[in-house]
């Protein structure tokens, strides 16, 4: 597909044309096999640690929307996936640097050709974000998204790292929790399930 017939398939919101553009869920998924995984979250909390050392030991980074990184020293240097639920700044697509881009929003006119003509692109299927947000009540976020999807590899591990559910905000942004769509209550309680029945998961503070 050319740009023209993407733009034309966005304005159309033809599924069946976009996924046509993405790696199939499947061979992502297998991508992820036997690997250990740093997903980094955006939680304004994670710029007081020092786990950027062990973010980057990970056989695999993936990092969420705008990839705030306030220091190597609290995240790290190095993203080989970002998962995406807005449109990217053009000068934070050169400093982040990804692989491989995954678009996890449901809204389909904010993506753009860059990323869905890069290599590997993958576009998260419409029935897994409605599966999670009936689940949870609410929209959920890229990361909850990316969590989910996660959990269904045969990734060795995973690790979380700036997830905090809001308590401390978020780097990329200014709004509260009330300003937002999301229930960071219910998604706590997700991971927490998710910790306590896949021991390849934790949940790194």
């Amino acid at each position: 597909m050319n740009r023209l017939g993407f733009l034309l398939a966005r304005t159309l919101r033809d599924e069946d044309a976009l996924q046509r553009l993405s790696v199939p869920q499947s061979r992502l998924l297998s991508d992820l096999a036997g690997k250990r995984l740093a997903l980094v979250g955006n939680a304004r909390a994670l710029a007081e640690s020092r786990n950027g050392e062990r973010i980057d030991a990970a056989d695999l980074v993936i990092r969420i929307n705008r990839a705030p990184m306030t220091s190597p020293e609290s995240h790290g240097r190095r993203t080989d996936w970002l998962a995406l639920a807005m449109r990217l700044r053009q000068a934070d697509r050169d400093r982040i640097g990804p692989a491989r881009i995954l678009w996890m929003s449901h809204k389909r006119k904010r993506l753009d050709w860059e990323s869905a003509s890069s290599p590997g692109f993958y576009l998260h299927p419409l029935g897994d974000f409605a599966a999670l947000r009936d689940r949870l009540d609410a929209p959920p976020t890229t990361g909850a998204m990316m969590i989910d999807l996660i959990a269904r590899s045969p990734a060795a591990g995973l690790e979380l790292y700036g997830f905090d559910f809001f308590a401390s905000l978020s780097l990329s942004g200014s709004r509260d929790a009330g300003k937002v769509p999301h229930d960071f209550g219910k998604e706590a309680e997700f991971v927490s399930n998710l910790l306590k029945n896949d021991q390849r998961i934790r949940h790194i503070r």
